[in-house]
């Protein structure tokens, strides 16, 4: 087969291996003696951080920035020109936060996790529903895997965020592995420890 045939026929095949991902429940009921409750201080440069997850959204191929010029009225009248960076693609990483500091509060029915005492997540176990920051819209999926506690969420445009969290031996230590997918596969990791301060 040659020509325009072939081109619709491989064209067919592609379609049919892009179908949207399902996400799979997982476990709801944590494991005995699994309790991340605490408040935890990440273990590096916060700003380093920062630049580690802004440059794993940029690998992950998911978005492509572009630059606009917008006109606004400044105090007094004056016009100004002011730059905007704009990210086009997948926006999964909108449901992703950070920070120095982070108080885990954990329950009989989930986790509550505050970033830097300002913006609290909250992920109820096995739970599999929908969530929205802005106008985005995501499927999300958590619960456990073993010992870790596995965060799913994957955007319309098919980019995906995994959160996994996880105690380390000793139990004063908390590691935060983050993975960026976008829908071409391409994908990005960044693994995050942090200390406890206090129970």
């Amino acid at each position: 087969m040659r020509g325009p045939a072939a081109l619709i026929v491989a064209a067919a095949v592609l379609a049919g291996c892009a179908q949207r991902e399902v996400l799979t429940p997982k476990p709801g009921e944590p494991p005995a003696g699994v309790d991340f409750s605490g408040l935890w201080e990440l273990a590096a440069d916060p700003e380093a951080e920062q630049r580690r997850l802004d440059a794993a959204v940029r690998r992950a191929g998911g978005n492509q920035e572009s630059r606009v010029l917008r006109r606004v009225r400044a105090p007094g009248g004056r016009e100004d020109v002011v730059v905007e960076r704009r990210l086009s693609g997948g926006l999964v990483q909108l449901f992703l936060q950070n920070g120095k500091q982070l108080k885990i509060s954990q329950t009989r029915g989930g986790l509550f996790i505050s970033f830097d005492r300002a913006v609290v997540q909250e992920f109820r176990f096995g739970e599999h529903r929908q969530v929205e920051v802005g106008p985005v819209i995501a499927e999300r999926v958590s619960g456990w895997e073993g010992q870790a506690y596995v965060v799913e969420t994957l955007d319309e445009e098919r980019m995906k965020l995994t959160e996994r969290y996880e105690l380390l031996p000793g139990g004063d230590r908390l590691r935060r592995t983050i993975v960026l997918r976008a829908a071409n596969g391409e994908s990005a990791t960044v693994v995050q420890e942090f200390r406890r301060v206090e129970r």
